[in-house]
């Protein structure tokens, strides 16, 4: 068996071991002082029906699976830090948190069905991954989709992972583009957009 790559996240929380508890407590505190941390939430909450089945992958502390589980979903999170894991289980319990690596996608080995219909992956994940993994985490989601199931995307520009090469890895990963967004509250995608929202099937479905 070929050794694992470390993810960028995975690589950042080496170096400084204070990230993971910091990045929790700064969303903690953002939801304290009554700031919106949902956005995206909202957005996955009006692609489903009551009771739908969603992937929240690299879920992080659990702000958005937490938000649609409130919201009558079924959510599993799955994260590689477990201190984001813990966090989660904390705050929002409810879902099904799992630590794991995107990259080595596998519910199914361990008892969770793959047939969501929505499967998100916000906050900028797929920039934190390990480059040569992307398409592997892309084929993943295609893999972990029902039969109608959608998969929605979102991270920033210039952070290592050009749009162009993200759409060509996930049209490689067998997922194919149904909507472009600059933004979670739905404004257009244009040349100039510093961030992107994709929506995507599984192609040919």
């Amino acid at each position: 068996m070929s050794e694992r790559t470390p993810s960028q996240w995975e690589e950042l929380t080496a170096a400084d071991p204070r990230h993971s508890t910091w990045y929790v407590e700064r969303f903690r505190t953002m939801a304290a002082e009554g700031k919106d941390i949902f956005g995206e939430a909202r957005l996955v909450d009006a692609m489903l029906g009551r009771g739908g089945r969603v992937l929240d992958a690299g879920c992080g502390p659990g702000r958005l699976g937490g938000y649609l589980h409130e919201a009558g979903h079924v959510v599993v999170g799955v994260d590689v830090d477990p201190v984001l894991i813990a966090a989660a289980e904390e705050d929002y319990p409810g879902p099904t948190w799992l630590v794991g690596d995107l990259a080595e996608l596998d519910l199914p080995g361990r008892g969770v069905k793959a047939d969501f219909d929505v499967i998100v992956c916000a906050g900028n994940v797929m920039t934190f991954l390990a480059p040569s993994t992307r398409e592997a985490v892309l084929a993943g989601f295609a893999r972990h989709l029902g039969p109608a199931g959608r998969v929605v995307v979102g991270f920033g520009a210039d952070r290592g992972y050009d749009f162009s090469q993200f759409l060509t890895d996930a049209a490689t990963a067998g997922l194919a583009v149904d909507l472009r967004l600059s933004t979670w509250d739905l404004r257009p995608f244009t040349d100039e957009s510093q961030f992107l929202v994709a929506v995507f099937s599984r192609a040919g479905a």
